[in-house]
C-alpha cells in the first residue's frame, strides 16, 4: 500500500493556474498512478474513523471522485453539491468566497433524510469557503455535518481555521504549510 508521504509525492504543482500568482496542486497524478486512488481513499476512510456519519456530501468536481469512491465503499448515500446550473430539481444555494475570486454551491433540497451525519469530501481545503457553503447546505437541509475530509490542506491559506469557525471538524491526508 503507498504511505501518504508516497502519495504526497505524486501531486504535481502547477504555477499560474487558475490564474497567475496561484500554485495548483494537481491530484490528477494521484488518478492515473495504478492503485492510488484507492489507497488515498482507504486512508481518507481511516483518517475519517473519527468522525460518526451516515452520508457523504461531494464537492464539485475532484471531491466528487474522492466521495463517490469511499460512499460506494462504505455503501452510503452520495449527496452532490455542484456549482450553479448543473443540477435538475428543488434546489437550495450558497455563495462562498475562494482563493481567486467567488462562486455559489447548490444541493438538492431532502436530498437525505432529515437528521443525517453528513461527511463532507473534497479533494482540497484551502480558503474553506466552499466546505463552509456545502455546510451551510447540508444543515440548511435539516441534517448535521459530522466533519469533513480533505486528500490536501493548503494550512497557509488559512481554511482550517475558517472550519473551525464555522464548528466544522476536520481531516486532511496532506498538509502543505507554505506554497
Amino acid at each position: 500500500m503507498l504511505s501518504i508521504t508516497e502519495i504526497s509525492e505524486l501531486i504535481r504543482n502547477v504555477p499560474d493556474f487558475p490564474i497567475p500568482g496561484v500554485n495548483f496542486k494537481d491530484i490528477t497524478t494521484i488518478l492515473t498512478h495504478p492503485g492510488a486512488l484507492n489507497e488515498t481513499v482507504k486512508h481518507l476512510e481511516k483518517a475519517c474513523e473519527v468522525f460518526e456519519y451516515d452520508a457523504i456530501a461531494a464537492i464539485e468536481s475532484r471531491g466528487f471522485i474522492f466521495g463517490s469512491v469511499l460512499a460506494a465503499g462504505k455503501n452510503l448515500p452520495l449527496v452532490l453539491i455542484r456549482k450553479p446550473g448543473k443540477l435538475p430539481g428543488d434546489m437550495i444555494s450558497e455563495e462562498y468566497s475562494l482563493e481567486y475570486g467567488s462562486n455559489t454551491l447548490e444541493m438538492h433540497r431532502n436530498s437525505l433524510p432529515a437528521g443525517s451525519r453528513v461527511l463532507i469530501v473534497d479533494d482540497l481545503l484551502a480558503t474553506g469557503g466552499s466546505a463552509v457553503a456545502a455546510a451551510t447546505l447540508i444543515r440548511r437541509d435539516g441534517n448535521t455535518v459530522a466533519g469533513a475530509a480533505f486528500v490536501i490542506d493548503l494550512e497557509f491559506l488559512g481554511g482550517g481555521k475558517i472550519l473551525g469557525e464555522a464548528e466544522i471538524s476536520f481531516a486532511a491526508l496532506i498538509s502543505i504549510s507554505s506554497e
